[in-house]
């Protein structure tokens, strides 16, 4: 009798493996379903950080040379948000209007929708 040469898998070893597939995605699944709650929060926590340094740059340059044009006064959190690059926060973004008294740093709140994240702004009169 001739030996027969296997030719493929069985429709069981096929069905084995699609049931281990699906119970791995199953498992893995819900790892990836709410992301964009924490890309949001990250975004925010971004421009929070943008928004803080450019106050810190701003200070320091101001600071230095009390007469550079290229520097902005800042007495509240909104006027910090003109500091970032365009002059202006990214659409969709707000920040706090608390008054900032010179030469003080102020926690400003930065937010997006449900995100809020603090940035240290440092004030200039």
């Amino acid at each position: 009798m001739q030996k027969r040469i296997q030719a493929g898998f069985t429709l069981i070893e096929l069905v084995v493996v699609i049931v281990i597939l699906g119970i791995l995605a199953a498992t893995a699944l819900p790892k990836f379903i709410d992301l964009s709650a924490d890309a949001n929060a990250a975004a925010v926590q971004g421009v929070a950080g943008a928004v803080s340094s450019a106050s810190a740059i701003n200070y320091a340059a101001r600071k230095a040379n009390p007469l550079n044009a290229n520097t902005a006064a800042v007495a509240t959190c909104t006027a910090a948000g003109t500091l970032l690059q365009g002059g202006a926060l990214p659409a969709g973004y707000t920040i706090d209007t608390t008054a900032i008294p010179a030469d003080t740093t102020v926690g400003c709140v930065v937010t997006k929708g449900t995100s809020t994240a603090t940035a240290q702004v440092i004030g200039i009169s």
